[in-house]
């Protein structure tokens, strides 16, 4: 199992990873560091433990807006086809009720 370096508030870590995913990881991790880095900027230096609890629940809140905005899309897709389906369906009901008053 791969070891990764990452560097997080200036303070570096080594990090198992599975094979193949270090690039991944270490992507991760600088993405963390740069909300810890805005938080450090807006608040300072205010403890690594407390930067680290900030900025998991800064980057939980984004996971969280965004899986409410997808579905929230997928919710709209879904109305989208039984509406497409129901439509279609009317125009097939309406075709079969020409053909029989034509009878």
């Amino acid at each position: 199992m791969p070891q990764v370096e990452v560097t997080i508030n200036n303070r570096i870590y080594q990090i198992a990873c599975d094979e193949g995913q270090d690039e991944h990881l270490k992507r991760l991790a600088e993405y963390v560091d740069k909300r810890v880095q805005e938080l450090v900027s807006a608040l300072g230096q205010v403890g690594d433990s407390r930067l680290i609890v900030m900025a998991s629940l800064l980057i939980a809140d984004e996971l969280s807006e965004t899986y409410a905005k997808l579905q929230n899309a997928a919710s709209i897709k879904t109305e989208d086809a039984v509406i497409n389906v129901t439509e279609l369906a009317a125009q097939r009901i309406e075709h079969i009720a020409a053909k029989l008053e034509a009878v």
